[in-house]
């Protein structure tokens, strides 16, 4: 309806606060590493009033480039598996970790459509990976519902990976 409010993103992603609160809880900080989210994972944490105890920052890293030289991807590993890979979104999560020096990393790599990669890896899949002092994981979304949904599944499935592990 005209002259809503729309929805805050700590509304949208409820998450992002629980998974702040579990990152104040064991005083650990978090950095993120997006390409297909572009962003999201960063802006629903940081929506949180309070956020700049525990959020250090983040990287947009959209091109290979800067999945290289900002986050010490490793162009082999690139060149092997594919931006879009488990391989390449746990890199992303340790090497926003290792870079931002922070407890936690979050990589978020993935077609987010609305059609698929020159490659043939179809909208919809996503690799959510984290990486943290005692564990790392990868989760894989393979769903297209859309590109704003396929975006917003990402950022869901990486805030309940933070609080799986922290």
């Amino acid at each position: 309806m005209a002259g809503e409010e729309p929805p805050q993103l700590a509304e949208v992603f409820p998450d992002s606060a629980a998974a702040g609160a579990a990152l104040v809880g064991r005083g650990w900080t978090v950095a993120v590493a997006e390409s297909c989210t572009g962003g999201l994972l960063g802006a629903a944490l940081t929506a949180v009033p309070g956020s700049s105890r525990y959020v250090r920052g983040g990287v947009i890293a959209y091109d290979n480039d800067v999945k290289r030289a900002l986050l010490e991807v490793d162009g082999d590993v690139l060149e092997r598996h594919g931006a879009v890979s488990q391989e390449v979104a746990l890199a992303m999560a340790r090497g926003a970790r290792r870079r931002l020096e922070t407890d936690v990393g979050v990589g978020i790599t993935g077609v987010a459509g609305p059609g698929s990669e020159e490659d043939g890896k179809p909208a919809g899949l996503v690799y959510v990976a984290v990486a943290t002092p005692a564990a790392d994981r990868v989760v894989r979304l393979d769903e297209d519902r859309g590109r704003e949904a396929n975006r917003a599944a990402a950022v869901t499935a990486a805030l309940r990976l933070v609080l799986d592990l922290v």
